[in-house]
């Protein structure tokens, strides 16, 4: 069986839009991404690809991080006819699995935030991490949220507190967009407050 690129893709936006309304659920694009051939993944996982399948279309532009990102480029270029570019242009930016350390940081830095009177004209970043699951490590506080959400990603860096730094003066900022090996799904739109346990326990001693 293979991916029906109108109900198929219909759902993932679906599961796509109920994580960022309510950050902090995790959302599994297990089923979705069974359904795509595997040749055409062209170095990336099923579910980068499928939300590259979801949300590019020849309006708007994106940037792939990774270690053969020419060629994952191309490949998404071929199947949406979105135009890649440069960080600082794109709607949407990609980081690999083997993206390389720090490139998180880079891409939240060199993102496009918006304007105070186009703030939706800003870039959101969907990057592949290791494991996410509920847990203890970030806090997630904000709308959509009623007493706040304990959530554990596998990635390393200090990307919350660039992120932070980006998010400052809202409705500026950009919204990050997670996927694990597993198919998981974690929204953060820049809405969501997110505080490191350490920094939690530091409060705690004060």
């Amino acid at each position: 069986m293979k991916l029906d690129v109108v109900h198929d893709l219909q759902a993932v936006y679906r599961k796509l839009v109920d994580s960022s309304s309510r950050p902090g659920l995790i959302s599994d694009l297990g089923k979705e991404a069974a359904l795509l051939d595997e040749e055409k993944t062209a170095g990336c996982s099923s579910s980068i690809l499928l939300l590259a399948l979801t949300l590019l279309d020849p309006e708007v532009t994106f940037k792939v991080y990774g270690s053969d990102a020419e060629a994952v480029e191309k490949e998404i270029n071929q199947l949406t006819f979105a135009k890649a570019v440069q960080a600082d242009q794109a709607d949407f930016l990609f980081l690999l699995k083997d993206a390389g350390t720090g490139s998180l940081e880079d891409a939240i830095e060199n993102a496009n935030p918006g304007t105070f009177v186009n703030p939706h004209k800003s870039a959101t970043i969907i990057a592949e991490t290791g494991v996410i699951t509920e847990g203890d490590k970030l806090l997630l506080s904000g709308p959509g949220i009623q007493t706040g959400k304990g959530i554990n990603v596998e990635l390393a860096g200090n990307w919350v507190e660039k992120r932070n730094e980006k998010n400052k003066e809202y409705p500026t900022g950009v919204d990050l967009v997670f996927v694990d090996r597993n198919h998981q799904l974690l929204s953060l739109p820049r809405t969501t407050q997110i505080t490191e346990s350490r920094e939690v326990e530091k409060e705690w001693v004060m």
